[in-house]
């Protein structure tokens, strides 16, 4: 992992705030999901692709009701 030289304190709230530089340089905008995991000792976040909530595939996803669902799935819903 690349050091940036930033750092945050965690709030009250135990939230951080990512600074606008980082935001506009990875395209993470206002409202985007962003996945958190752990990797050894380190908590790493990382911008959300869309997936589909039945299989987890990336592929031809198309949202329904707020939820991604891909062609296959959807092909297997409707038969």
């Amino acid at each position: 992992m690349k050091s940036t030289g930033i750092i945050r304190k965690v709030d009250d709230l135990g939230r951080i705030v990512l600074p606008i530089e980082l935001r506009r340089s990875l395209g993470i905008g206002e409202q985007d999901p962003l996945e958190i995991f752990v990797q050894d000792d380190s908590i790493v976040l990382r911008k959300s692709s869309a997936v589909c909530i039945f299989c987890g595939s990336d592929q031809e996803i198309e949202e329904y009701m707020g939820k991604g669902v891909c062609g296959q799935c959807r092909a297997n819903l409707r038969a």
